[in-house]
């Protein structure tokens, strides 16, 4: 979707900042009615089978392939489909399936690079999950096979296609906070992350977030999100990260951290610092973008601006057009609001689209590519106890 296709409406009298899209329903898939895409689903786990569920939703968008090693999980996904696809344990039969148009990668983050060149190279539009490769050499092949390839490619920081996240973006960037001087992100939960295993010698391939040969851990799997949102915002690329994390709460045998804190450094001097932890629930998701004249908070679907100083007595005395009380939600600021759907669905929408009009993705090769090198960048920071700066191919 065009951002021209929303309307910026301005009511402090009802304390908000409003876009309402004209004929919602319509715009958010602007693919033909007779435009349809079969896509294949390789991985099935959590996050493969949520995805098909988004993908039902879909008009003309059909899931007539799903893939996994493990049959609980390949069962599973095959459920999802109901009905409507085959089932696969080696991905290299479902790419040979001409039916399938495009595949959607949803393996363990070392897989990720490998596959997603296969599928390239098999003729298929990929929509690979994020972090979109693991290692210097992973994201290089990865840029390199997709340079070479007609076919479209959509990297999963599924937050890039949110119609919240993108008006967002634009209020930052037309100054509504001033100039950005921090960010502040965090994604916090309560819970070990461990998966039950059936048998002890599937604990690597069902439990492969905890071990550093499959896995970037929390910060590939949770703040790469929140990275790639900084990224988007400050149009830059970070220079140096230091940061530190450790195993001080689940003592179970895992390697990757279940605590991580990080503080990335721009050019422009702006510090973005990213927190995760698995023993604390507080606040939960949160990113805090704050400038010179306010500050805005996003959670998952909302956000709020926080006036700095002189302005935020006046709004919250009055609203000079209105002459109305400004009323802040409880708590919280002016609340931003936008109709959006569930970023991950919006996203595939977008995949499909892109496929559909054969236009340039939201989240492309280059911005996936950014993120995954500021991500191995933060995992050589922690796990080698240095400050590092950014590789000098990037």
């Amino acid at each position: 979707m065009k951002r021209r296709d929303f309307i910026l409406k301005s009511s402090m009298a009802t304390a908000a900042l409003t876009t309402t899209a004209v004929g919602f329903g319509n715009i958010l898939n602007f693919s033909q009615a007779n435009d349809s895409v079969n896509i294949g689903i390789i991985g099935t786990g959590n996050r493969g089978t949520g995805m098909i569920a988004n993908i039902n939703k879909i008009k003309n968008f059909n899931a007539i392939g799903v893939c996994d090693v493990l049959p609980f999980r390949l069962e599973k996904g095959l459920k999802s489909t109901h009905g409507k696809a085959k089932g696969y344990t080696d991905y290299r039969k479902l790419l040979d399936n001409k039916d399938i148009d495009a595949i959607l990668v949803s393996v363990p983050f070392s897989m990720h690079s490998q596959i997603a060149m296969d599928a390239l190279d098999a003729g298929k539009h990929v929509y690979c999950e994020k972090t979109m490769a693991k290692g210097y050499d992973g994201i290089h092949n990865l840029v390199s096979k997709v340079n070479q390839s007609k076919n479209v490619f959509q990297t999963g920081h599924q937050y890039h296609s949110s119609r919240l996240y993108t008006h967002v973006v634009d209020l930052i960037k037309e100054g509504k906070i001033g100039q950005i001087t921090a960010f502040d992100c965090q994604w916090n939960r309560h819970g070990n992350w461990r998966r039950p295993v059936p048998s002890p010698e599937l604990e690597k391939q069902i439990n492969w977030r905890m071990y550093h040969e499959f896995s970037g851990g929390l910060v590939a799997e949770l703040c790469s999100h929140q990275i790639d949102f900084a990224n988007w915002v400050l149009g830059e690329k970070p220079n140096q990260v230091m940061g530190t994390g450790g195993v001080d709460y689940y003592k179970d045998g895992r390697e990757t951290y279940d605590n991580i804190h990080l503080i990335y450094n721009y050019p422009s001097g702006v510090k973005a610092k990213f927190t995760c932890l698995t023993s604390n629930a507080k606040d939960d998701y949160q990113i805090k973008v704050m400038g010179d004249k306010g500050t805005i908070i996003l959670d998952y679907t909302k956000a709020w601006f926080y006036p700095e100083g002189k302005d935020k007595k006046e709004y919250g005395t009055v609203d000079g057009v209105s002459g109305a009380t400004v009323i802040w939600e409880k708590g919280l600021g002016i609340p931003i609001t936008v109709e959006h759907l569930e970023p991950s669905e919006q996203a595939l929408i977008d995949f499909k689209d892109s496929i559909v009009l054969n236009k340039k993705t939201i989240s492309d090769v280059i911005t996936g590519a950014n993120t995954a090198i500021c991500i191995q960048m933060g995992l050589d920071a922690m796990y080698n106890n240095k400050i590092v700066s950014s590789p000098a191919f990037y």
